[in-house]
């Protein structure tokens, strides 16, 4: 009898972590793939990137509609709510045995929430990490609480997961999700690349993604936005490619600051959504990474390329020697992009490892998803940590 794995996704950068998991599920001979597609993938706004899913040949089995035109905290909240309607809706139909999900958004805490109270077991991907400037981490906590399997990418968060109480034999140390993208993706070359993105690389080339920082509230986000900005006006002979911010609290207003930016700067190309195979194909030809998204601690490092991480967004999570730390200030970050292209920094990024593993996240995991016993899963006994648990 085969399993029914439903997994759900909720914006382009999450999909791309997934779909090879997902792959692997589909062609697995004990596992029955669903897919459930919410938030920002079924969204205009955000490039209805329904359809990469689509398009990469996995079908949709339930889509659950939750964004609200509004990016307040009440209407974030209220999202919410209309997810875990909409989730409770879609596993009555679907009966799925498992839920996979991944990460520490919003949407995906509204699907474990609905699978919680339908008495559906869930397995949770990259939990235990922590990232201090967002309400991702309190999220992400959460989920590992409502989750009975976990998939951690660095030995540093299986010990943060037991640490919240989860049993050792439930928490499995197989590395990110994203270096198995990078392993098995076929990358665009140069002149690909820029035919398919409408542009010419320059003598310098920048990628910046600003995502929101929740936990400071709007104003904060828009005056670190305006702070970056600032400091990208200074560069010369750079070309700028903008990935836009997601849908969180005061996400909409970041993006209005990109595009006006991008009006007066012809060298600044704004796109919605790249896309993981454009994404990478820009991190394998470009100087850097600039802002504060996880993808420039947890993928960028693979492509032997530096990060200026800003702020505190990302605190807390594990950072190869790569990453350039500095708060939310011009000067400050231009000092790190000074950094970034000085002749001693770069003559250490050859050497530079990935804290996130080296691939095969998504066969060891479809191997615990196919035969760990379901049936007494979803008791959980509260793990006491012992002396053992932290030698």
């Amino acid at each position: 009898m085969t399993r029914k794995v439903c997994v759900v996704t909720g914006t382009r950068a999450e999909f791309g972590l997934l779909r090879w998991l997902m792959g692997e599920i589909q062609n697995h001979p004990l596992l029955e793939l669903q897919v459930v597609a919410t938030g920002m993938h079924l969204s205009p706004e955000f490039g209805s990137t329904y359809r990469e899913i689509e398009e990469a040949g996995f079908h949709i089995d339930a889509r659950v509609e939750m964004l609200l035109s509004s990016d307040t905290n009440t209407a974030v909240t209220k999202s919410m709510g209309l997810g875990v309607i909409g989730f409770a809706d879609a596993y009555e139909r679907l009966a799925p045995d498992i839920v996979v999900v991944l990460g520490d958004r919003f949407e995906i805490f509204a699907a474990t929430s609905s699978a919680m109270i339908a008495g559906v077991p869930v397995a949770h991907l990259h939990g235990g990490e922590t990232t201090e400037g967002a309400f991702d981490e309190a999220i992400r906590h959460s989920i590992t609480k409502m989750s009975h399997l976990h998939f951690v990418a660095a030995e540093e968060y299986r010990r943060r997961v037991v640490q919240l109480g989860e049993h050792p034999d439930r928490v499995f140390n197989f590395g990110g999700m994203g270096i198995d993208a990078i392993k098995r993706i076929k990358l665009l070359n140069r002149e690909e690349l820029e035919h398919s993105l409408e542009l010419r690389f320059g003598k310098k080339n920048l990628l910046v993604t600003f995502h929101p920082v929740t936990l400071e509230g709007g104003a904060s986000s828009a005056a670190q936005m305006r702070e970056l900005l600032a400091a990208l006006d200074t560069l010369q002979d750079t070309t700028l490619i903008f990935t836009m911010p997601n849908a969180d609290t005061g996400g909409r207003e970041l993006s209005a600051m990109v595009r006006e930016f991008a009006k007066t700067h012809p060298s600044a190309h704004v796109y919605t959504s790249l896309g993981q195979l454009r994404y990478f194909s820009c991190l394998a030809q470009i100087d850097g990474v600039v802002g504060n998204s996880s993808s420039g601690l947890a993928e960028a490092p693979s492509f032997n390329i530096g990060t200026v991480n800003i702020g505190d967004r990302q605190k807390g999570r594990l950072k190869a020697n790569s990453v350039i730390d500095c708060a939310p200030d011009r000067e400050s970050i231009k000092a790190a992009l000074e950094t970034l292209y000085s002749t001693g920094f770069q003559s250490t990024l050859a050497a530079v490892s990935n804290p996130y593993g080296n691939g095969g996240a998504s066969e060891a995991i479809v191997k615990v998803l196919a035969e760990y016993p379901l049936d007494t899963i979803r008791k959980k006994q509260f793990y006491n940590l012992s002396a053992n648990d932290f030698s």
